[in-house]
């Protein structure tokens, strides 16, 4: 396996350094509008300066452009309704956390994607907001004409679908990233309603289940009572998908008036929304809160495109779309509906229609969300983390993620405030329908009969409807705060939060193994002494599955009980009974676990011990072995049944099982299923050829905590910078992340210098 410099990577290295225009400075940025300089270091890590916001959203552009423009490109013919033309109606996009037919993609985005209303709320943006955008929009276009036809890596040259952009192409981008973890998982229901008596939806349509909505993360906040310095530490753990246009992308940006953050974003991100600056570091984990309410209409008799509000007929307003198709093919066009709380939509196997006499429409709070730019650029420039908690506060511009700080004064935060509708529990309660059950573990189902029922308007918020700050959950420690995606109550087992609306999700309810785990680690951690980077590492890679420390001793007891066991069972014992409980590359048994696991995890009557609100970190807790040991031990032997018929050794090293492929190349990818209560989550597949590779889960880890001179930052990226095959940061962090090799961040000059791969090159129009 060749893992250096191939011809094709030396051919990539020469376009990136030879397209850039590479002169001094002072000839460079003399009376041009845009400019910027980039300088690589370890791992291809961009460094990115300029004088104002429009350089600073032209050199990332540009950066971006280089390592992953095909990515990025793709996503622009998505939110543009482009994708049946370049790919095919029937063919799959990656929309929120899951894939959906292009046609009903490139509906959705036509009809619901108001350009417009984007257009005119753009309009009320800060100055440096809209500056990032244009600089955005004239720095990748930069880079396509320096690339020309040859620099364009192979995978889309010369595709139709890549070609400039436009400020308006990223207004559709952003509005595509505020819906990611709501409405947009809903887009097929959305794109097939119809009135009755038309056709049936011709794709299948189905609600996301349970946890669908948001694919997760861990975030570790310790203030200074915790930490062996004094100061703040924050571990940030993101688990995101692996391919597609939510993969994150390293950068640090020094821009105007100071600005100076280092960290990740995603696809069209123009600065990092995840990182740190010199007194603080931050990270996200997907919120348990509901940024959308649903609402039950009752049509008019006389007209069912009419519905009525307070016994008054008012007209849904139809908006016809035209989708172009392949050459040669006629385009598509569709009629959707909306009303004043927004689009209609169907789901037909789950009784969810439109009839004569009802419909159902959905209202999203993260629609025409544009302050999120405000709110990161707040946060970047935060001093602290209470100046962090007032970016969240005052902008309400963060989506769909808990914000989870620490400052290089000790002090530690978590705070779940995003955007999210204003419903108190006694409204949910009030405008309940008959239907409201059907989607009790999806969102909170309202009566659009009656105008009371709307989201409440409360003073102060930017937007009416949205849930003021002050109702959601935020919280300053110096001992430490952590969150791993269930609800606001419990971010340290000894300070549950006060009940909230239920729009901020459950209160006083079972925790997810993963969550337990994360407490349960976390405390037995500080038992052993105050945390530091070496703590912290430990924990982030340990690799332990609670699932099996809670099961593993009471599965091998009843097979030491079985007097005459199957042998498949007997194989599955002895492979169990030989495993460390982890999933370590060099784990035996992993495999095996992980399969039984996926079989009982869920099975009524699991645990002996319910769950206890009043204990909520312990329970529940003990197999229920003398009610389902033999259901316990048939699940095992048919676990080792199905490994047999996947290749599977049932103790082969969980690293020849999941691994991520580089060309020819294997590598071996440690970190488990969050299911079974393991913290670096990864969610795998089986691949082509066997084994399994990981889909989404552990994407950029950091460690961040504070010198006397600034941030001392570790960190990693998964799956790597680029997305090119020739790139030589392709696979070259997934190597270090297979091995656990940990990268210290350049942040202050004379580290950039140290690690800097080439010549800063800068750029300039």
């Amino acid at each position: 396996m060749k893992h250096g410099i191939t011809p094709g990577r030396i051919a990539w290295l020469a376009t990136a350094l030879t397209t850039l225009l590479v002169v001094p400075a002072s000839e460079a940025f003399a009376g041009k509008t845009y400019q910027a300089s980039i300088t690589r270091t370890t791992y291809g890590i961009p460094h990115i300066t300029a004088r104002d916001w429009r350089g600073v959203g032209y050199g990332v552009a540009y950066a971006y452009a280089e390592d992953n423009l095909c990515l990025l490109a793709e996503e622009i013919a998505t939110v543009a309704g482009e994708r049946s033309r370049h790919f095919g109606p029937e063919n799959k996009a990656t929309l929120g956390f899951q894939e959906v037919d292009n046609l009903s993609s490139d509906v959705f985005f036509r009809a619901v994607i108001d350009l417009p209303a984007l257009q005119q709320a753009a309009r009320s943006l800060t100055p440096r907001a809209r500056e990032l955008m244009e600089g955005y929009a004239a720095g990748y276009n930069r880079f396509l004409r320096d690339a020309g036809t040859a620099g364009i890596p192979a995978e889309c040259r010369g595709k139709a679908w890549v070609r400039p952009i436009t400020t308006d192409d990223l207004l559709r981008l952003n509005e595509k990233q505020m819906l990611l973890a709501s409405s947009l998982n809903l887009a097929p229901a959305i794109a097939s309603a119809a009135p009755p008596g038309s056709p049936p939806p011709k794709v299948a349509i189905r609600l996301p289940e349970p946890g669908e909505l948001g694919l997760g993360s861990n975030g570790w906040a310790f203030g200074g009572d915790a930490t062996a310095d004094g100061r703040g530490l924050v571990i940030g753990n993101p688990h995101f998908p692996w391919q597609g246009p939510s993969r994150f992308w390293q950068m640090h940006v020094k821009g105007p008036d100071g600005y100076e953050v280092m960290g990740v974003g995603l696809a069209g991100t123009p600065l990092p929304t995840l990182g740190f600056n010199k007194d603080a570091a931050w990270t996200h984990t997907v919120t348990a809160a509901r940024h959308f309410t649903l609402f039950q209409l009752k049509l008019d008799p006389a007209d069912p495109t009419r519905y009525l509000v307070d016994g008054t007929s008012e007209a849904m307003t139809p908006r016809t779309v035209t989708v172009p198709m392949p050459e040669g093919t006629p385009p598509v066009t569709r009629t959707l509906w909306s009303t004043r709380f927004g689009p209609v939509f169907v789901v037909p196997a789950r009784g969810i229609t439109w009839n004569t006499q009802s419909a159902f429409a959905l209202k999203d709070a993260n629609r025409g969300n544009q302050r999120a730019v405000e709110a990161w650029l707040r946060i970047g420039e935060a001093k602290n983390v209470a100046e962090i908690k007032a970016a969240v506060s005052e902008t309400l511009g963060i989506p769909w993620v808990n914000t989870i700080a620490a400052d290089r004064y000790g002090d530690a935060l978590h705070a779940d405030v995003t955007a999210v509708p204003n419903v108190s529990a006694e409204k949910a309660t009030a405008c309940a329908t008959p239907f409201t059950p059907l989607f009790a573990e999806l969102a909170v189902l309202l009566d659009g009969s009656k105008s009371a029922c709307d989201w409440d308007a409360a003073n102060g918020t930017p937007e009416p409807g949205l849930m003021p700050a002050s109702d959601q959950a935020a919280t300053i420690v110096r001992d430490y705060l952590t969150n791993s995606n269930d609800s606001y109550w419990l971010s340290n087992p000894r300070l549950p939060h006060r009940r909230l609306s239920p729009m901020m999700g459950a209160h006083a309810a079972r925790l997810t193994l993963r969550t337990r785990s994360n407490f349960i680690e976390t405390e037995a951690m500080l038992a052993a002494g105050k945390v530091d980077h070496a703590r912290a590492k430990a924990l982030a890679f340990a690799n332990k599955s609670l699932a099996a420390d809670m099961a593993v001793g009471e599965v091998l007891a009843l097979c030491a009980a079985a007097s005459a066991p199957a042998a498949d069972v007997a194989r599955g014992c002895t492979a169990l009974g030989g495993w460390d409980r982890r999933f370590d590359s060099d784990s035996r048994g992993a495999a095996l676990f992980r399969e039984f696991w996926a079989k009982v995890g869920t099975m009524a009557g699991l645990w002996a011990v319910p769950f206890d609100p009043a204990d909520p970190v312990n329970t529940p807790r003990d197999l229920a072995t003398d009610k389902q040991g033999d259901k316990l031990l048939a699940a095992l032997g048919d676990a080792a049944v199905a490994l047999d018929k996947a290749g599977i050794a049932l103790d082969a090293p969980w690293g020849s099982v999941q691994h991520w492929r580089a060309g020819d190349e294997r590598i071996p990818i440690h970190g488990g299923p969050g299911t079974a209560g393991v913290l670096n989550y990864q969610d795998a597949r089986p691949a082509p050829g066997g084994g399994l590779v990981p889909v989404h889960g552990t994407s950029y880890i950091q460690i961040v905590g504070f010198d006397a001179a600034g941030p001392v930052a570790d960190a990693l990226l998964s799956y790597s910078q680029s997305t090119n095959p020739a790139s030589p940061h392709y696979a070259d962090q997934t190597r270090a992340y297979a091995a656990k090799q940990w990268h210290r961040l350049p942040f202050r000059q004379r580290d950039i210098t140290a690690q800097r791969i080439g010549k800063t090159r800068r750029i300039a129009e």
